[in-house]
């Protein structure tokens, strides 16, 4: 549990322009949460690589509140992981959460121009543009050493070569990540139930009330990358309208499994099983939705009530001194799934 570094995909939802959602009190929320972490890594020290999709997860939060924040430190704080991390991806290099922190650099080349921020992970884009990648996806062989063959590597590299293609003008990163996420999309998306699979090995797995096994998290995985990729894509792109559509199947879905208090739980379609509030996977859901609703593809009235319940579940799962709780373990989704623990360390 104190490996999950997910905390600020819940509170990336500052700028919904909800009215009952008060931006000066967000931005407070956020900040104390901030700090939080900073402090306890700084202080107890990092419990996995900076270059792990975990912290890589955690970045893409981390970016969007330096963003707000009035000040550089929270820039100067992710400069430092990059130099830490000499500006290298992880070690196995075609592994999409090995290049997951490629986000991050592209997104710091992109404010201060330094090309050795995106050197090595521009290096990897560019062989993976020209691989033929035409593997099944079925979950043996390492095949996620490979491809994008499981629904979590849809936040970790799809957005990846999307913020390298805005970082440097080159759009057939943009290209091969919309080529390869309709790829894993035919195989892990279920259009009747409009969720996807966390992999091959889940097609025919049931929940204990007999329903089909979707996790929670994973969607959230899903459907953030969605909204990162769909934030870098031009309304030009061909694919453009494909990916809304896909959006907006999702969200329409996620918002009628919210649960009474507010969050997704571990078992979208067997909550029961998992009673307890989870904060991870909400918090991908939430910032999704808000986007959604700031960038006009999803109606505020339709949608106020949904974001209200998941913010206020989201808000009142963070500690006084900015630690998140009700985060669902690290380790095998679906397979082991574990109580959530109130107020749990990320």
């Amino acid at each position: 549990m104190r490996k999950i570094l997910f905390l600020f995909l819940c509170s990336y939802v500052v700028s919904v322009q909800a009215q009952s959602l008060k931006p000066d009190s967000i931005f407070a929320q956020m900040k104390n949460v901030a700090d939080w972490q900073w402090k306890t890594l700084e202080t107890n020290g990092w419990k996995n690589p900076k270059k792990d999709w975990t912290s890589g997860a955690m970045y893409t939060g981390m970016m969007a509140f330096a963003k707000l924040a009035n000040t550089d430190t929270y820039y100067q704080k992710l400069i430092q992981v990059g130099e830490d991390n000499k500006w290298k991806i992880g070690h196995y290099r075609h592994f999409a959460d090995d290049y997951c922190v490629g986000q991050l650099y592209s997104e710091l080349y992109s404010i201060y121009k330094r090309p050795e921020y995106i050197a090595d992970f521009k290096s990897l884009a560019d062989s993976v543009v020209i691989l033929p990648h035409t593997e099944s996806l079925e979950w043996k062989k390492s095949i996620q050493l490979r491809e994008w063959a499981w629904c979590d590597a849809l936040f970790m590299g799809p957005p990846a070569l999307a913020y390298l293609t805005q970082a440097t003008g080159d759009a057939k990163y943009l290209d091969k990540a919309s080529e390869l996420w309709w790829k894993s999309t035919a195989y892990l998306y279920d259009k009747d139930e409009r969720l996807f699979y966390r992999d091959s090995r889940y097609f025919d797995k049931k929940e204990k009330n007999g329903a089909k096994v979707f996790w929670g998290r994973g969607n959230g995985w899903v459907i953030a990358g969605l909204v990162r990729l769909l934030s870098t894509m031009p309304q030009s792109h061909r694919d453009y309208k494909r990916f809304v559509k896909l959006y907006k199947a999702m969200s329409g879905r996620l918002a009628k499994l919210q649960q009474a208090d507010g969050t997704w739980h571990a078992s979208l379609l067997d909550p029961e099983s998992y009673p307890s509030k989870e904060t991870s996977g909400t918090g991908f859901i939430t910032y999704a939705m808000a986007w959604g609703v700031n960038n006009k593809l999803l109606p505020y009235r339709k949608y106020k009530t949904t974001l209200d319940k998941a913010w206020a579940a989201l808000s009142t799962s963070v500690h006084p001194d900015g630690k998140l709780g009700y985060v669902q373990a690290q380790g095998q989704p679906l397979i082991k799934w574990g109580m959530m623990i109130p107020m749990c360390t990320v």
